[in-house]
């Protein structure tokens, strides 16, 4: 039986200090109710947000950050002072915090009532004054933070901080992921390598192979009730390949993509798992490359990489968890090929059968044909266009001494021409600010060849889950010249080694 899982929160923590008396306490805390309460109004938050009680001395911060750090459904804390509050009473609690933290700068009331305005008034709303004796000492202690400045009605700060919620969203499934390969590397590969106990360290990720025929004996147990009536789902949510259907020449290749989907996933869900890998060089007794299975599973959360890529499928499932409710989707991915024609130049990708439909432009189709490597039967996969509009493409690359996230902003678009002889799932995009910024930059920071494509979340919340996680980032945008960027990277270099050291 599967524990349903926690619903997340994000704590909303309000400093002040009992200098003021406590009438003045009451409106702190009325007040920051209300802010908490503004927040959660405006639509989009990804989580709850649960206001706590104003605090005004260095045992109770100390307390709060505590019960933070010990509530799994705490993802992050979102601190504002909304008077003066001194700040060396938040180190003691400030040094044991271990989940993000974002500094909301802001205060009770966007405009200020001049014709009415006194010292009252202004005693009871020095935020302006609060945030900056905060703002030193989380700079004192070297904190990890976001800050975000401005009224919480701006629907930019509102955006900024979903963003936030969104990354820490990431990090903590990142931090309680179980990812499970099926089989190894594909031979002689050198970016999908990595190190599994630094990846574990850094992230939480646990990761361990299991034997492709453990699978198998999964695969072969699915029950042909429970097979029929998935066959049926297919028919109904696809558009079947007339040789796939029922009485058709192919039927039975549905029918074992079918039974491999079941036995997947009775292996994922009884191993607590949240993502996977798959190799075409290492399918034991399996029949088929599992195609139609992985992009399934992808399109319900779970991350997946391919040829035994476990960073990417770690990757994918962590913005999976991000982009979960928003519009758009997230998918493994590989560049594949480039159109070079001068001032029209997109790039084309794809990975054999697994792209997830999350991504897709309509219904897909349902189709099987050859595949020319695995040495199996034919296997039966989705085949449609991803849906044009914004996007990114990140990759996440082990670079010996530290992990590296690689991204570029894009715009997916409908392909050129049709593609009636490419008989897999695809993305066709154009890449900030121009393919050849974007590939030079790309190859000069060791980006993998294997990435993630979403629509669902951008380079703010990257942004942001990189700094929860210690991580380098290096984004490719409209602003990227292949000099400055070639610079950031030695520079990067320079700290992460240093920061590494103390």
């Amino acid at each position: 039986m599967t524990t349903p899982p926690i619903a997340r929160e994000v704590w909303f923590l309000t400093g002040s200090q009992g200098l003021y008396g406590d009438k003045a306490l009451a409106q702190v805390a009325e007040q920051s109710r209300e802010i908490a309460a503004q927040l959660s109004r405006v639509p989009g938050p990804p989580v709850r947000i649960v206001w706590q009680p104003v605090l005004t001395d260095a045992a109770a911060i100390t307390a709060a950050v505590r019960a933070a750090d010990a509530d799994p459904a705490c993802v992050g804390l979102i601190a504002w002072m909304h008077t003066f509050s001194p700040a060396k009473m938040w180190i003691a609690g400030l040094d044991l915090l271990r989940k993000p933290l974002l500094h909301l700068h802001t205060q009770a009331n966007a405009e200020l009532p001049w014709a009415t305005l006194d010292m009252d008034f202004m005693n009871l709303n020095q935020a302006a004054h609060g945030d900056r004796e905060f703002g030193y000492v989380q700079s004192r202690l070297r904190l990890a933070r976001k800050t975000v400045a401005g009224h919480v009605t701006d629907p930019v700060v509102a955006a900024r901080i979903h963003a936030w919620m969104r990354a820490a969203l990431g990090r903590d499934a990142l931090r309680n992921l179980k990812l499970a390969r099926f089989g190894d590397n594909m031979r002689d590969v050198a970016v999908t390598e990595g190190d599994k106990v630094e990846a574990q360290l850094r992230f939480g990720v646990s990761v361990n192979t299991y034997g492709v025929n453990d699978l198998v004996e999964a695969v072969d147990s699915a029950g042909d009730t429970a097979v029929g009536d998935l066959v049926q789902e297919y028919a109904d949510a696809y558009r079947l390949a007339p040789e796939l259907a029922a009485g058709g020449a192919r039927h039975e290749a549905l029918r074992y993509a079918a039974r491999i989907e079941l036995g997947l996933r009775a292996f994922l869900a009884d191993g607590g798992f949240g993502a996977f890998t798959t190799n075409f060089e290492d399918l034991g007794g399996l029949r088929q490359l599992p195609g139609l299975a992985v992009q399934r599973l992808m399109a319900d959360g779970y991350g997946f990489g391919g040829e035994g890529d476990w960073k990417t499928s770690a990757l994918l499932h962590t913005l999976k968890e991000m982009g979960r409710d928003s519009p758009g989707g997230s998918s493994f991915m590989e560049d594949y090929t480039y159109h070079l024609v001068p001032g029209s130049e997109l790039i084309l990708g794809a990975h054999m059968l697994e792209v997830c439909p999350s991504i897709a432009d309509g219904r897909p189709s349902c189709e099987i044909h050859p595949l020319g490597i695995g040495a199996r039967e034919d296997p039966v996969r989705l085949v449609f266009d991803a849906r044009p509009g914004p996007a990114v493409v990140v990759g996440l690359a082990d670079m010996g001494d530290r992990f590296r996230l690689v991204a570029n902003e894009i715009e997916v678009v409908p392909p050129a021409e049709p593609l009636p002889n490419l008989p897999v799932a695809r993305a066709v995009w154009r890449p900030a600010p121009d393919l050849r910024t974007s590939t030079e930059a790309w190859l000069t920071a060791g980006g993998p060849h294997h990435t993630v494509l979403s629509s669902a979340v951008g380079a703010e919340e990257l942004g942001d889950l990189a700094d929860m996680l210690g991580t380098e980032l290096l984004l490719i945008d409209q602003d990227t010249t292949v000099r400055q960027f070639t610079k950031e990277i030695r520079w990067n270099q320079a700290y992460y080694r240093l920061a590494g050291g103390l």
